[in-house]
């Protein structure tokens, strides 16, 4: 492998075509993101998070060069975001909202808006609500994590006080569900979830002394703790992936040592290097020369985005690491196009969008980096 050096009623509406023409030449800092989705056309869609709004690129056509956007859509009071997404290509907005009462209090809640296709306007923002009941422990609310079931399904995780992790979702009919205490004391920072295609769903939080693990085996049914990994992860360095079908591999930076890690349930926690910096991880999978494939990105302790290449599930067969020489602010993100290609995704140390992409031939090769 080798990488190049490489609208509606009821809606909320987009900023007309001025407003978003102002984005053009400088666009904001980012408070969190980028997101790098496909859209239910095949259109890729970029999601990034800056003050009181998310900016939002679209495909013009499935692979093309061309980009439309950046679209502003309104998201007030917003601290944090995260986005997820579901087989049905819907992608879920979840938001961290924080407003300040007339005697100068902040009240904090999570709410959340919906993409249904791309190019499209966001649904109206909704409240979940907060797990904590009084107004003035609100606050003490972390950054939400989020994973869409296979059924569809939206499910929250949230840290609360005392490192504890809150979890509701909607049920078979789209209610949410009240919120549920899943029973720690040691979280230390926002859990990463993953879901997977068999109705699976994993959950990993850091702690202390290790990783604390859940699953929920099938849509709807009860969180299990499962067994916690022996490795105590860098905060919000973590991000999960299936794998092979049912299963998820987590990936995260080890306090102890500064490598990644490879977690799966039921296995030892195996050593990847890579030498990461202090982001989070990016995979996705593929099939690479006719083998199934795990692809990494993250950003290196130089600045710079590291690319690997590992057998699914082999990491101990060896991960193959390529830095790319681009550098990067944030984190890079990954995502298969249209056309099952790889498609690497970074904000630029400009502050612009930049991203590279699979071309033809054997393993992993990516074109020269262009600008969105």
């Amino acid at each position: 492998m080798r990488a190049s050096s490489v609208r509606e009623n009821g809606r909320q509406q987009q900023s007309s075509g001025s407003e978003a023409a102002s984005f053009t030449d400088r666009l904001p800092a980012a408070l969190s993101g980028p997101w790098l989705l496909r859209g239910h056309d095949g259109r890729l869609i970029v999601y990034t998070h800056v003050d009181q709004a998310v900016l939002r690129w679209t495909e013009s056509r499935v692979g093309s060069r061309d980009w439309l956007g950046p679209d502003v859509l309104p998201a007030k009071g917003l601290s944090h975001l995260t986005v997820a997404q579901g087989r049905n290509r819907y992608a879920h907005l979840l938001g961290r909202r924080v407003r300040t009462a007339k005697d100068g209090s902040l009240t904090v809640d999570l709410t959340y808006a919906i993409q249904y296709q791309a190019g499209r306007p966001l649904s109206e923002w909704r409240s979940i609500g907060n797990p904590h009941a009084k107004r003035e422990r609100t606050a003490l609310l972390g950054a939400p994590a989020a994973a869409v079931g296979a059924d569809g399904a939206l499910h929250v995780f949230a840290p609360t006080a005392e490192g504890r992790i809150s979890m509701r979702r909607e049920d078979a009919q789209g209610r949410w569900e009240s919120w549920l205490d899943l029973k720690v004391t040691a979280a230390l920072d926002t859990p990463a979830a993953a879901a997977t295609s068999t109705g699976r769903l994993e959950l990993l939080a850091p702690a202390r002394t290790g990783a604390l693990a859940w699953h929920l085996g099938e849509p709807g049914a009860a969180p299990e703790r499962g067994y916690d990994a022996a490795v105590v992860p860098l905060p919000g360095s973590m991000t999960g992936v299936e794998t092979s079908p049912g299963r998820v591999t987590f990936y995260a930076t080890d306090v102890r040592t500064g490598e990644m890690a490879a977690l799966r349930a039921g296995e030892w926690p195996v050593p990847l290097g890579g030498n990461p910096g202090d982001g989070r991880h990016a995979a996705v999978m593929t099939t690479l020369d006719g083998y199934p494939c795990t692809v990494l990105a993250h950003r290196g302790a130089d600045g710079r985005i590291m690319l690997g290449v590992c057998v699914a599930e082999d990491e101990r067969g060896g991960v193959w690491w390529t830095d790319t020489g681009k550098a990067c602010v944030g984190d890079p993100v990954l995502a298969l196009d249209g056309y099952g290609r790889v498609v690497i995704l970074a904000v630029s140390a400009d502050g612009s969008m930049a991203l590279a992409r699979q071309e033809d031939g054997q393993g992993l090769t990516l074109s020269s980096w262009t600008r969105i």
